[in-house]
């Protein structure tokens, strides 16, 4: 792939996360939030039927695996590969005044140096509808924001893990509930979290347009041993996550590995 085809794949992902994001306020304005439920499958479907349909248009030749899809998979031998998800975090969507959601669009392509620890993946999107911001490997980013005096943990609002507990007091982070794993890494780029520590598999589609793009923008991206992350593979599984400012990367990787073993 040439650079400018690297470029124009950057783009479409931007435009296509964007433009899902849109038609999922909208479904969000028509539905309301009286059946919280039929409105998160409405989103899930909608925003993946959509996807699906302008990926076929635009890039008929690759192979798309998508959260909402049936998993075809000749993917495994494809050159370019669309790994999508689009709806992180349903739940929040489901919820009135809740903008920690996201969509997720990301390219795998075969033999790719890609971006650092995250091999194979060379351009990505993951928008923030309800914040009217969409962060892409296009440079649609902001400045990398200054790590603080006392680091932040991005964790999961509903269920953070005594273990994500563990490593925040050995460093000395506090803990910032945050809802889908999209809005979790993105919140380091805005100066909101300074890193997102996820111990246990997570589907490739929740971690590969995160990883992506908190790569290209110069954030620390790798597994909790600190070896890169893999995409496109059988089982679909990132095994673990670290995102972070790159200062933090040697202290967390040092606590991860001194942490409490899950019982």
């Amino acid at each position: 792939m040439t650079a400018d085809t690297t470029a124009a794949d950057a783009v479409l992902a931007a435009d296509l996360a964007t433009r899902a994001g849109h038609l999922l306020l909208q479904l969000r304005a028509r539905m309301g939030y009286d059946d919280p439920a039929a409105l998160r499958a409405a989103g899930d479907q909608h925003s993946h039927e959509f996807l699906l349909a302008e990926l076929t248009a635009s890039r008929p030749d690759d192979a798309v695996l998508s959260e909402e899809g049936t998993d075809d998979l000749t993917r495994l031998d494809a050159d370019r590969v669309w790994i999508v998800d689009p709806l992180d975090g349903t739940s929040e969507y489901g919820e009135r005044d809740r903008t920690d959601w996201a969509v997720h669009v990301a390219l795998w392509e075969r033999g790719s140096r890609g971006f650092d620890n995250v091999p194979g993946l060379t351009a990505a999107a993951v928008a923030l509808p309800a914040r009217r911001t969409t962060l892409s490997t296009d440079g649609h980013f902001p400045a990398l924001p200054a790590a603080g005096d006392h680091a932040r943990l991005a964790v999961s609002r509903s269920r953070a893990p005594e273990f994500v507990a563990e490593v925040a007091a050995t460093v000395g982070a506090a803990l910032t509930p945050i809802g889908s794993a999209g809005m979790k890494a993105m919140s380091i780029l805005l100066g909101e979290a300074d890193a997102y520590v996820h111990r246990g598999r997570m589907k490739e589609w929740d971690s590969a347009a995160p990883a992506a793009v908190a790569a290209a923008a110069g954030l620390h991206v790798s597994r909790l041993d600190g070896s890169p992350l893999t995409f496109n593979t059988e089982e679909r599984l990132t095994l673990d996550l670290l995102i972070c400012q790159p200062a933090l990367a040697g202290p967390l990787l040092a606590a991860v590995a001194s942490a409490t073993e899950p019982g």
